[in-house]
């Protein structure tokens, strides 16, 4: 691999996947995605915007035999198509867990079961999502999936991944960077 291609490959970490209207897996339909690691070796992302209706933060702490902390916790997120039962937790990087992925400066990936019994001790990062399963690309499936306009590739912003609610980070995603993907498809075009 020549040295261009690898500095475009290290800048997809820590950056977001918006899919566009012209997404041709409906799965990802109207999704956001972090991208947790990205090599020549293939792609990691986590869907940050769709929570998981059968599955409760509480319900998972009660599983791990942990107690719930007194007050209200996020969302359980499908965080992709790949291994669903498989967990992992997104956070802020000012918590600091043995076994960690620094996804960015200011956020981190880990499946330490320590970070789950800290949350339940109300001892955790500031934010966090916890995620079952996730996206996955071989080597240069992405960058093919890329040039067909199935998705945008923005630099990502800690406040779409903690603090937007889930219905509106698609839309401010893309807005943060001037970008109405709701008419994406009508300025958008093959020459």
């Amino acid at each position: 691999m020549n040295p261009e291609n690898k500095t475009i490959i290290d800048t997809l970490t820590g950056s977001f996947l918006i899919s566009t209207p012209r997404m041709p897996d409906p799965r990802f339909s109207e999704q956001v995605l972090y991208i947790c690691a990205h090599s020549h070796e293939g792609t990691m992302a986590l869907v940050i915007n769709q929570p998981n209706p059968f599955l409760t933060m509480d319900e998972i702490l009660m599983g791990a035999n942990l107690s719930v902390p007194g007050k209200k916790l996020p969302s359980v997120y499908s965080g992709g198509p790949v291994e669903p039962t498989t967990a992992c937790i997104l956070f802020s990087s000012e918590y600091l867990a043995e076994q960690q992925l620094a996804v960015s400066s200011t956020i981190s990936l880990s499946r330490e079961a320590r970070l789950l019994e800290d949350i339940a001790r109300d001892q955790g990062p500031e934010k966090y999502l916890f995620l079952l399963g996730y996206a996955g690309w071989g080597p240069g499936q992405l960058e093919q999936e890329l040039m067909a306009e199935g998705w945008l590739v923005v630099p990502a912003d800690d406040t779409i991944v903690f603090d937007i609610p889930d219905e509106e980070k698609w839309q401010r995603a893309a807005l943060l960077y001037g970008i109405d993907i709701s008419t994406y498809d009508d300025v958008v075009g093959n020459a």
